[in-house]
């Protein structure tokens, strides 16, 4: 089985005031199978935690570690990353001009593979799986995210999660922009991807509509760059009713 860690994560990231210090010492635990929801007000990390997985050369981490499977990933570039079987989908997905959608998931099947797939099933998974987002066919001929809505962009990331089929997946404010019946498009591809090969997802949102579609294990309270409370579903819940206040005066205080 196999298993992402984080262990006394600390991240710094140089700005026009100095250093700032972002995460002051994480610690999760991600087991495959299990979708762990992070919530927590603007500015509290956790985008920077998604970054710093994923390889973000902006983000320095000053101590601590990120194990996949017990191999140090702070030392891994990020295609050695995503070829170890990590995946992130961002936020505001980028444009890449002059690569189709096509070329873009092939190349990055088979750097994953170590070889190519088989043309005529790759062609079928591909349209298959756009069918399901509700995808038109002619985007898989258009440059990547070029001239896509905010919840086209979404949808592409979806669809490379499904067809590169990664250990463990940081999904950073995926809801964020979508209207209702693109949220629930997004949710049934990220649960049909979990399905069917038992990733690991590390959620990260601001808001728990998206949990209503995508139920979480576990849900992590993040303020002031550390979990300052963890706890099941439910948590979420009285997330909703309370807002983050109680925590940030705690913070405050402390």
């Amino acid at each position: 089985m196999s298993v992402l860690e984080i262990k006394g994560l600390h991240v710094s990231v140089e700005t026009d005031q100095g250093t700032k210090q972002i995460l002051r010492g994480v610690d999760l635990t991600i087991n495959e199978g299990e979708i762990h929801a992070i919530m927590g007000p603007n500015g509290s990390g956790k985008s920077t935690l998604a970054y710093t997985i994923a390889g973000h050369p902006k983000y320095k981490v000053d101590s601590g570690s990120i194990l996949l499977d017990g191999e140090e990933v702070t030392t891994m570039t990020v295609d050695q990353r995503a070829r170890a079987g990590l995946f992130l989908a961002m936020q505001y997905p980028v444009e890449i001009p002059g690569v189709t959608v096509t070329n873009f998931l092939r190349t990055a099947k088979t750097a994953i593979d170590g070889e190519a797939p088989a043309i005529r099933t790759w062609i079928k998974d591909v349209r298959e799986s756009m069918a399901r987002l509700r995808m038109d066919k002619s985007f898989a001929e258009r440059n990547v995210n070029e001239g896509f809505s905010g919840g086209e962009k979404k949808r592409n990331e979806i669809l490379q999660l499904e067809l590169l089929k990664p250990k463990f997946a940081v999904l950073d404010e995926t809801d964020s922009g979508l209207d209702v019946d693109a949220l629930k498009i997004v949710s049934e591809g990220v649960n049909r991807a979990k399905e069917n090969t038992g990733l690991g997802l590390l959620l990260i949102t601001h808001y728990t509509r998206i949990l209503r579609y995508i139920t979480p294990d576990f849900v992590h309270v993040f303020v002031d760059g550390r979990i300052a409370e963890q706890g099941g579903p439910e948590l979420a819940d009285r997330l909703e009713d309370e807002g983050y206040d109680r925590f940030l005066t705690e913070s405050n205080v402390g």
